[in-house]
């Protein structure tokens, strides 16, 4: 029996705004721990036996995010698939089950979101080690949380017949939409009831068997966008026209609700959150004497019963209640714990308005390090920029600006139309208007540099590149 992993990471979330942002959502970001939700999902497999390397499904925007952070935590992905559009859970795991199976016609797969917090790591891998008995029998197997309060905001599963002797193992007796607080509160009572994880075991043949007999187009349209996949690197991009043409639907809808075959296992102590508002992520943070969640450079007095959080600068708070409030290097949220859920709204005004805030943050990430937007004004942008070693930009020119480099930290060796020099700490250069240039970190520690951009027309989109290390350069 092989397990092979397939982490699904997406999505652009924006629950958590300002630090969440859509591009750059919350799977890759340090919520509640040293390492990013997207690392704490893939080190928590390794616990679990006769696991695969895992099948990572994102979208191009994010593949860089993806492939860095799993690097960071040594863990070597099967595949890295890119979907060319968003297509919900079903076609992406119609295709890492096809991909499985090239592997082993008894494949299963143990679907996980990135985005989930999980505490109790003994009570996965027991869980995991339940499911994958009943996959192997035929069942699409998913995980029910024991629920510890009548919440509105999750699907229910109810539990029928007991599969296995002193397990929690039962076959589904139906999927429940969210309900209203008095039915959540009944579920509660009742007992038998249990909240929708979203994550899955299934043997990858049986699943797709269900698929072909439900949701066909979904089956087909897999085959083809993996049959006309391109590899770039070590991401594998899935043909776009036919991946588009998958209908839009979630396993759930698409198998899950159809099936005769659903299984549900059922875990009590999991400590299981998708921490899906600010509120959420607070109910999981160490809390002082006050009930409060100081996180970062935050001072407080007569403060009770709040998360706040500190990412820049110093926050601080007096006299209040119940709030959140979280800092971030260009945008403050503070709101009450009960209308967190409302960012979103504020999100749409963003969107509406055109502001960057709702996209992207400060510091930019890119495959090969980071800017970050210090100082701008008319016909002028200062930007700190960090080259990861051996790292190099693309080979590139400007029509409307010039630029001047100053190395802070490290050696960078730069190409300056027809010159290459080498820079080190305190030396400088000057790009004109027009030239051709290049920017490369050839050491072993990060290379740091101010960048002084004049010109007419300062956005990122002034780029013109001619070679380019990531593959963003356009075919001819």
């Amino acid at each position: 029996m092989h397990i092979h992993p397939v982490i699904l990471c997406g999505g652009s979330g924006t629950r958590l705004w300002p630090m969440s942002r859509g591009g750059y959502p919350k799977q890759y970001l340090r919520l509640n721990g040293e390492h990013t939700l997207v690392q704490q999902t893939a080190l928590r497999l390794n616990g679990i036996a006769d696991i695969c390397a895992p099948i990572v499904v994102t979208n191009n925007d994010q593949r860089f995010l993806v492939a860095e952070q799993l690097r960071q935590v040594d863990v070597k992905s099967a595949a890295i698939v890119l979907e060319p559009a968003s297509r919900n859970t079903a076609p992406a795991i119609a295709v890492a089950a096809l991909l499985a199976l090239r592997e082993s016609a008894e494949a299963l797969l143990l679907v996980l979101p990135s985005d989930h917090v999980i505490t109790g790591e003994a009570a996965f891998i027991k869980a995991a080690a339940d499911a994958a008995q009943i996959a192997q029998d035929g069942y699409l197997v998913t995980f029910g949380i024991t629920p510890t309060e009548p919440h509105t905001g999750y699907g229910y599963i109810r539990a029928g017949q007991n599969l296995i002797d002193d397990a929690q193992t039962f076959a589904v007796d139906a999927f429940v939409e969210k309900p209203d607080a008095a039915t959540a509160q009944r579920f509660l009572a009742d007992g038998g009831y249990y909240w929708n994880s979203g994550m899955f075991m299934l043997k990858a043949s049986t699943f797709m068997e269900e698929l072909r007999r439900y949701e066909p187009d979904i089956a087909r349209q897999a085959e083809l966008s993996l049959d006309a996949a391109q590899r770039d690197n070590d991401f594998t991009r899935l043909e776009a026209d036919a991946f588009s043409a998958s209908p839009n639907i979630s396993i759930d809808h698409a198998v899950m609700e159809k099936t005769q075959r659903a299984a549900v296992v059922a875990v009590s102590d999991l400590g299981w959150n998708d921490i899906g508002s600010w509120t959420a992520l607070a109910g999981i943070a160490e809390r002082d004497a006050q009930g409060n969640a100081l996180l970062g450079d935050v001072l407080t007095d007569g403060v009770t019963n709040s998360y706040i959080r500190s990412e820049h600068r110093l926050v601080a708070a007096i006299g209040m209640d119940n709030v959140v409030i979280v800092e971030t290097a260009d945008a403050v949220l503070v709101t009450r714990r009960d209308l967190a859920q409302d960012v979103k709204k504020i999100v749409a005004q963003l969107n509406a308005l055109g502001r960057h805030e709702s996209v992207t943050h400060r510091r930019v990430v890119r495959p090969w390090g980071s800017y970050e937007g210090i100082d701008s004004g008319d016909r002028f942008q200062v930007k700190r920029i960090v080259v990861s070693p051996g790292a190099q930009l693309s080979l590139q020119m400007h029509h409307h600006r010039a630029e001047h480099w100053i190395v802070v930290k490290g050696t960078a060796m730069v190409t300056n139309g027809d010159k290459e020099i080498v820079l080190t700490e305190n030396q400088s250069t000057y790009i004109p208007l027009g030239v051709t240039h290049r920017l490369l970190n050839p050491g072993k520690i990060p290379l740091e540099l101010i960048e002084v951009q004049s010109g007419t027309y300062l956005g990122e989109d002034d780029i013109v590149r001619f070679e380019d290390t990531y593959g963003r350069v356009p075919k001819a």
